[in-house]
């Protein structure tokens, strides 16, 4: 009987704050923080996407290293000596998260995105630019929301551009390639191919970029409409499993209910048969319960 080879991975030791770490060999340092309970902060990182290292939040300081390098891809090396919380980190952390709240309305951010401002006491207003008398002038919030469709609205006044939604479009899950990034520093945006509408595009209205967006500038257009209304509130909301009924691939749905009603639809991002992505049917599909 011939030999089955084994597949051997090798154990890597480093140290992370100063507590000997071993993980197994090709773990990024964003893993190796996590296994031992350290809580480093991320923005354009999603476990189901592949790293991109735009945003910079999850820098750390390795030994020997120039610069600071990305928690989220940069793979643990044997003796590696990494301090994920000393000055020059929380420094440049607190920039960048100034950075990115200055030109942006951060009003329906996620949470954990609010709470890393404050744990940084990153005061975005200072890199406002405001006129004289005092009146502000963010640079992107200017910009009208988008509603070309009835089923999700585009909001670029608060994106961060975490590229996020791009990589959800691409290779990561949907592979239509609708959207990318356009424009240089402040003129950068998220784009449609040659800015076309939304309807015209190659878009197929998966929704899979409004599961990743970080700060609400993709939303479904039934939480847009009851925002504006006012009376969107997550702290009425239910959420329920169940299985999407349209195929047999047998995605994982969670509804979010509100009144009885169902208000948007999304997907665990540890499920392992969606990791978070739907398609139109299983994301937008659900008006039908609602007219009985």
């Amino acid at each position: 009987m011939e030999a089955v080879p084994l597949n051997f991975v090798r154990a890597v030791d480093l140290k992370i704050d100063g507590k000997d770490v071993r993980v197994p060999e090709g773990t990024t340092l964003l893993q190796a923080c996590k296994s031992v309970g350290i809580d480093t902060p991320t923005l354009c990182y999603l476990e189901n996407l592949t790293p991109v290292n735009v945003c910079r939040v999850c820098v750390v300081e390795v030994e020997n290293s120039r610069v600071l390098v990305p928690a989220c891809s940069r793979v643990a090396e044997p003796g590696m000596v990494v301090q994920t919380d000393s000055e020059r980190v929380r420094h440049s952390r607190k920039l960048v998260f100034e950075l990115l709240g200055s030109s942006v309305d951060l009003s329906t951010a996620e949470p954990t995105f609010l709470a890393d401002l404050e744990r940084y006491a990153a005061e975005p207003d200072r890199f406002d630019t405001g006129d004289a008398h005092g009146h502000g002038a963010k640079a992107t919030v200017k910009q009208p929301v988008k509603i070309d469709n009835d089923l999700y609205v585009r909001d670029y006044s608060k994106c961060v551009l975490c590229y996020k939604c791009v990589e959800a479009c691409g290779t990561d899950a949907q592979n239509t390639f609708a959207i990318a990034v356009a424009g240089r520093g402040f003129n950068a945006s998220i784009a449609t191919e040659f800015d076309t509408p939304l309807p015209d595009s190659a878009c197929v209205y998966c929704g899979n970029c409004i599961g990743v967006c970080p700060t609400g500038a993709l939303m479904f257009k039934s939480e847009h409409d009851m925002r504006e209304a006012g009376t969107w509130d997550e702290s009425k909301q239910t959420v329920t499993d169940t299985i999407c009924p349209y195929c047999g691939v047998g995605c994982t749905l969670q509804l979010h209910v509100q009144d009885n009603s169902i208000v948007r639809v999304t997907s665990p991002h540890d499920h392992d048969v969606t990791e978070g992505h739907l398609c139109i049917k299983g994301r937008f599909g659900w008006q039908f319960v609602q007219n009985r």
